[in-house]
């Protein structure tokens, strides 16, 4: 890393190197972030979206297969450290961070014998985990200045986890949890149904707890742990939309045709753009010629699923908007420093 800052320093105002920051604990994180910006002067950061993390049973009764035993830590839920601190010092040192990690190796991407079974949609499955867990986890919420992008993952999982969001919160809010509250239930009116209707089903087993009698005992959970949106501070669906559209950045390839998904406003609640940004592997497989990258993305234009000003803003207007909202300086110096300061007030 030390070296990329002095590599690219005689093209830097065309391309800007990224530091990767390790983030096994959120003091090796803060100590990596603090010496890329301020000691080596990158103003880029890519930090992993998960951390495999032993299950710890396993690795003192079983070694040998405590390496395939894990459980992924994404830093905001249920995590065994408060990386609030990172978060924080992404803040300071004006830095918004993106994510880039694969997905193969877990869920059902672990085949032996077939690479492409583990490569379609590993990327976009480990961006989704981070960035639910960043909503979840309410980081959002308490950091209001952050951005965060996602790398190589596409836009099309983004699109359904919005969605979901709001269909789950609807349904399953810290209000609308108490419509499935057993102690709600009309207990004797139940019992009165089972008696009336259940039949031979349940002739003699009422005082089973699994049918009738366990029924009837009160509950036992903690009112406090009910609300699973309590993090992120949701009080209307609108908070969903305002916590997610702007904070949320997605790295899309040039040849993926559902990055028009990111403009369709019919599909979308409210009608939003989500954030799609265009980028490109190149020097990877999936770009064999860098000279048609441009050519590939245009295409959605030419095919009428995309249009112009969309296209404007997949390749311009966000990217901007990701990478100077912490930092408005982060193309001074740059060839297009012009073309940003020309935003558009709604652009910015």
């Amino acid at each position: 890393m030390m070296r990329h800052p002095r590599l690219f320093r005689e093209y830097a105002d065309r391309m800007t190197p990224a530091a990767v920051i390790p983030m096994h604990t959120p003091g090796e994180g803060i100590e990596e972030l603090e010496h890329a910006v301020r000691t080596l002067g990158f103003k880029a950061v890519l930090l992993p979206g998960h951390v495999r993390r032993p299950i710890a049973s396993v690795a003192r009764t079983a070694p040998a297969a405590a390496r395939r035993a894990f459980w992924l830590d994404t830093f905001c839920v249920d995590s065994e450290h408060d990386y609030d601190p990172v978060w924080r010092t992404c803040v300071e040192l004006r830095v918004a961070p993106t994510f880039h990690s694969g997905g193969m190796g877990w869920g059902s991407r672990t085949s032996v014998s077939n690479y492409m079974f583990n490569h379609v949609g590993h990327f976009a499955a480990a961006a989704e985990g981070i960035a639910r867990a960043l909503f979840f986890g309410g980081v959002t919420r308490r950091f209001p200045r952050l951005t965060f992008g996602f790398l190589e993952c596409g836009v099309a999982w983004a699109a359904s986890l919005f969605a979901d969001l709001i269909g789950h919160w609807t349904k399953r809010n810290g209000q609308a949890i108490a419509n499935y509250d057993p102690d709600n239930l009309d207990r004797e009116r139940y019992l009165d149904l089972l008696r009336r209707y259940g039949g031979s089903l349940v002739e003699g087993k009422l005082e089973q707890p699994w049918i009738g009698a366990g029924v009837l005992d009160p509950t036992r959970e903690d009112p406090a742990a009910l609300d699973e949106f309590a993090a992120c501070g949701i009080e209307r669906v609108e908070d969903i939309r305002d916590l997610f559209v702007p904070r949320f950045y997605f790295g899309c390839e040039a040849d993926d045709r559902l990055n028009a998904l990111a403009f369709a406003t019919k599909i979308h609640p409210f009608g939003v753009h989500l954030r799609a940004i265009m980028s490109s592997d190149i020097g990877h497989w999936d770009v064999p010629d860098m000279t048609e990258v441009l050519e590939e993305a245009w295409e959605l234009v030419e095919d009428g699923v995309m249009t112009a000003e969309d296209f404007r803003e997949f390749t311009f207007v966000n990217p901007t908007r990701f990478l100077t909202g912490l930092n408005p300086d982060f193309f001074k110096g740059t060839a297009v420093e012009g073309a940003v300061a020309g935003l558009r007030p709604s652009e910015r």
